[in-house]
């Protein structure tokens, strides 16, 4: 089975709005289930279980039931960091199924991750037993060491990757790595790829997109309420 797993548990504070960013509305949509719904319309995605703020699982339920969302499964309660969050929603897994399962661990606020991006994530897993989504940085970087003022070293670009969601791993990988991170006091990693690598294990990255933004601020909102209306030339290859 392939779970998409739906982070949604943040305050949403740097948006600076009355309600949590994943529930803003767009197009007289929450963002939360314009997420859900591109895992909904993928063939390869048996379920969803979203974790979220404790007084939104009614509500994400709700919507759910609203649009039409039949592969939500599970919404549970997240916790005081993005890692809890997912820990929690990966407890509730174990009980429903096996460690085999695949999982692939998403922001809930990247609502423009395309049917590519997913089935590249399930393919790489397939191959290498992990998937990370990332895209190849094009701008010149530099080291800064005295908070952004100047600088005296460039790291090539060429080295350099950006990741974003989906993390794909199976559960039983997924299960150990948080357990690890428990024994060893390892706290707020919400990125499972970086708590795989500081774990010791080898990050495999699959195809990842400059539309599949995580919606953070309000420039990450406009620019994702642009691409809504935006479609690729037929010219462009």
């Amino acid at each position: 089975m392939n779970v998409a797993l739906l982070t949604a548990a943040g305050t949403g504070t740097r948006m600076g709005q009355d309600i949590p960013k994943q529930f803003i509305h767009v197009e007289n949509k929450p963002i939360i289930i314009h997420t859900m719904e591109a895992f909904q319309r993928h063939p390869s995605i048996d379920a969803i279980i979203v974790v979220t703020l404790p007084s939104w699982v009614d509500v994400v339920k709700a919507y759910a039931a609203q649009f039409n969302v039949t592969k939500l499964k599970w919404v549970v309660p997240g916790g005081e960091t993005g890692q809890e969050s997912i820990y929690n929603g990966l407890l509730k897994l174990k009980e429903e199924l096996s460690d085999d399962d695949v999982v692939l661990v998403h922001d809930g606020n990247r609502c423009l991750v395309s049917s590519e991006i997913i089935s590249d994530s399930l393919a790489t897993y397939k191959q290498h037993g992990s998937a990370v989504a990332a895209i190849p940085c094009v701008e010149a970087v530099f080291r800064s060491d005295d908070n952004g003022q100047s600088s005296d070293n460039s790291i090539p670009r060429e080295q350099l990757f950006r990741t974003q969601t989906p993390h794909t791993y199976s559960l039983g990988k997924l299960l150990w790595a948080h357990d690890e991170a428990i024994k060893r006091g390892i706290k707020s990693t919400a990125a499972s790829c970086v708590l795989m690598w500081e774990l010791g294990e080898r990050v495999y990255f699959s195809k990842g997109s400059e539309e599949n933004l995580k919606i953070t601020t309000i420039d990450d909102m406009m620019i994702f309420k642009a691409l809504l209306h935006t479609k690729k030339d037929d010219w462009l290859k």
